[in-house]
């Protein structure tokens, strides 16, 4: 018979953090051992657990743009509406090649599935570079409930230091990513930008919009007891603009501005899911929202997600832009380097949209 909680395998909550934390099996690491029973550390706040009784309960929907609509204005204006109203939206046809998509999609994979010991070699106490880490949850050490999910965490430096430190299970196949979405990344910010009044993404504009480049591989592992937990919990993104890849499962819900309801994000094949993050909230003065989100853990499905995050330089100063106050508006943010904003972010547990209010003035 395999092994569950409620036989001898655990006997105390320190010894499944340990397995999972420190160990470097992960939840998914946690999930194949066949427990029964979530883990009382998992056991998320009331309110939590109560949001996740309520997600479905509403019809609306977050746009889906097609981004080869020969009527470039219009596709500019979808995405600038949906950046002000939603924060959120999917596009279509966006010239990535869904080889490309499916290639990081089967390397994810590929990674999750090695033994323990070659993903402890990415763990933060084991990694020969700050730029990758395997881990899990958030932030254990800050949270009172841990969350189902685990990651490797890729920070872009440069195709040579990929090249020597990365995963070789999933390195090229990421990069690969990366260099064939910046064209559409592009794109997006150049349609946000004009719409504040940046005439043109210069080297200054790129580097404070697009300045690094994370790249996260989300596993989120069949969980016992679903609706006790949550695969990410309430959060907004502390990038400039966030493209996320998703498989087929599906989870992801977002806090409609309008209503507050929260609102399933349904996978669309060759999608993109794009969110506005916390920077361009900040840069744009507020026209921009960075939206809640948060991820459902799955009873019977494994469910991975690849979301690159685009965000400003870490020694960036990010405030409202002169080319928005140009046009008379009092700032509500002051400006704050980038990775000041960040370690505040990663210092603590996700908490809804509270990141965004150490800048406001």
């Amino acid at each position: 018979m395999a092994p569950t909680l409620s036989t001898a395998q655990f006997s105390t909550p320190a010894e499944v953090t340990d397995f999972v934390v420190h160990r470097g099996n992960g939840v998914k690491g946690l999930s194949e051992t066949g427990i029964k029973a979530l883990p009382d550390q998992y056991i998320q706040p009331l309110e939590e657990r109560l949001i996740n009784k309520f997600v479905n309960e509403t019809d609306e929907a977050i746009p889906v743009i097609d981004m080869s609509n020969p009527d470039e204005k219009k596709v500019a204006e979808a995405v600038c509406d949906a950046a002000e109203k939603w924060g959120f939206f999917q596009v279509v046809n966006h010239g990535v090649p869904l080889e490309v998509l499916d290639n990081v999609k089967a390397a994810t994979h590929r990674f999750f599935n090695l033994p323990v010991e070659e993903k402890s070699k990415f763990t933060k106490e084991n990694s020969l570079s700050a730029t990758v880490r395997f881990g899990t949850s958030f932030s254990p050490l800050a949270e009172k409930a841990l969350e189902w999910k685990d990651y490797l965490s890729l920070f872009f430096v440069s195709d040579a230091e990929a090249e020597q430190f990365w995963p070789d299970a999933c390195r090229n196949e990421t990069l690969e990513y990366i260099d064939k979405s910046k064209k559409m990344v592009r794109k997006l910010l150049e349609y946000l930008g004009k719409n504040l009044n940046v005439k043109e993404l210069d080297e200054t504009k790129e580097s404070l919009f697009m300045g690094s480049i994370r790249v996260n591989l989300n596993y989120y592992p069949i969980c016992p007891n679903p609706d006790l937990t949550v695969g990410v919990g309430r959060h907004s993104d502390v990038s400039s603009l966030t493209i996320l890849l998703q498989d087929q499962i599906g989870g992801l819900h977002v806090r409609s501005l309008a209503s507050g309801n929260w609102v399933h994000v349904p996978p669309v094949p060759g999608s993109f899911v794009i969110n506005i993050g916390d920077a361009m909230q900040i840069l744009s003065n507020g026209l921009y929202k960075s939206v809640e989100h948060r991820v459902l853990a799955n009873g019977s499905n494994n469910r991975i997600s690849v979301p690159i995050f685009v965000n400003p330089k870490p020694e960036s100063v990010i405030g409202p832009l002169p080319e928005v106050i140009a046009k008379g508006e009092e700032p509500i943010y002051r400006d704050v380097v980038y990775s000041d904003y960040v370690k505040y972010f990663f210092r603590k547990a996700h908490d809804g949209k509270k990141t965004v209010d150490f800048a406001k003035i």
